[in-house]
């Protein structure tokens, strides 16, 4: 797709992890080739999301548009406040800049669904189990995600499920195994769904990602 086929949705890429356990800023390792930040950038993009990064703690902007965190150090959640308030998109999609073999049809059908269900906030599951990211929010989060985080309660997933009660529904929980045997969702490299979620967070890590793709 093309950047623009969603015209009210915006994608955005948090990359304001502190990658401790990597020992450099993940965002700019290199992974097939390319460095982490420009590879979930592409999926965005390839989503047909307009693409930005929220909460970087390096320079990126060779990249792609930076949203400025008000609030650096306090995680992803802080970021995913700052896109909110910045874009006037009604839903945003937020991608980690760890999750490398996530394909963009997951993007495109956890966003399609948010807008058909009217759901405010959508994520996957597998094997049973939700996952915080890949996420679609609706900009109507924003004050009970905004009231989380000076709570100082930073835990994304929980924050997801505060802002969805104070809206009175669920957190949208979309199994992708039955996505992909309907044929709805797939990876180009044919890549089994549980393999989609392998978080990029230490040297072995980015070493089973890259064999696996």
């Amino acid at each position: 797709m093309d950047e623009g086929q969603h015209p009210d949705a915006a994608g955005f890429v948090l990359a304001g992890g502190q990658s401790t356990r990597m020992g450099r800023d993940k965002a700019l390792l290199l992974f097939d080739g390319q460095p982490l930040i420009a590879r979930a950038l592409a999926t965005l993009r390839e989503a047909g999301l307009p693409a930005a990064i929220a909460g970087a703690r390096s320079n990126l902007a060779e990249f792609a548009p930076l949203i400025e965190d008000a609030h650096p150090g306090l995680g992803p959640l802080s970021g995913i406040c700052a896109a909110l308030a910045a874009t006037p998109a009604r839903r945003a999609v937020f991608v980690p800049v760890d999750l490398p073999l996530l394909p963009a049809s997951l993007l495109c059908f956890l966003l399609h669904h948010a807008q058909i269900t009217g759901h405010a906030l959508t994520v996957p599951s597998i094997n049973g189990f939700a996952q915080t990211f890949p996420a679609v929010l609706d900009r109507a989060v924003l004050p009970a995600l905004q009231a989380e985080l000076a709570a100082g309660h930073l835990g994304c997933f929980a924050a997801f499920r505060t802002a969805s009660a104070a809206l009175d529904q669920p957190v949208s929980e979309v199994a992708v195994e039955l996505l992909v045997q309907a044929g709805h969702v797939g990876h180009p490299a044919g890549l089994p769904a549980a393999h989609w979620f392998l978080n990029v967070n230490t040297p072995k890590d980015l070493e089973r990602a890259a064999r696996i793709a």
